[in-house]
């Protein structure tokens, strides 16, 4: 599915397709413009997809575990294509340190207290009274 299509949908549809807010994914755009526009300028052959449609490549291998073969099918593109723009993206992403998680001392420093429920779910054997001859042979009869 292309970007045009997505433009149309409602916000939880758009979300629910990509995993991100549309200002997150416009986010990631300008920041992916910027870095295609500083790779633009050592010179080289455009890209056949919008950066749009790069991220949501992206997005789609994240998102629904695609293999690169089905994602390539949808944008015209070889898998071999289709895994280095999924490299480039999210190489990108991470260096532009923007949408990173909190780290594990954030996250302890935080006022949120967590509560933790062990479930045990182990099996154990059942104690079931043996049959006895009588009741045997009781079963056998017709």
């Amino acid at each position: 599915m292309k970007y045009e299509i997505l433009q149309r949908l409602s916000e939880a549809d758009f979300r629910t397709l990509t995993g991100f807010k549309r200002e997150t994914f416009d986010e990631m755009v300008s920041v992916l413009r910027a870095a295609d526009a500083e790779k633009m300028k050592r010179g080289g052959k455009p890209h056949k997809n919008s950066i749009e449609d790069r991220l949501l490549m992206a997005c789609q291998y994240w998102r629904e575990y695609r293999s690169y073969m089905h994602i390539g099918a949808d944008f015209g593109l070889v898998k071999g294509a289709v895994c280095t723009t999924i490299k480039w993206v999210e190489d990108v992403l991470i260096r532009s340190g923007k949408f990173r998680l909190p780290g594990k001392k954030a996250l302890r420093a935080s006022e949120t207290e967590y509560s933790i429920v062990v479930i045990d779910a182990s099996e154990s054997r059942i104690c079931r009274p043996k049959k006895t001859d009588s009741e045997q042979e009781a079963d056998k009869k017709p």
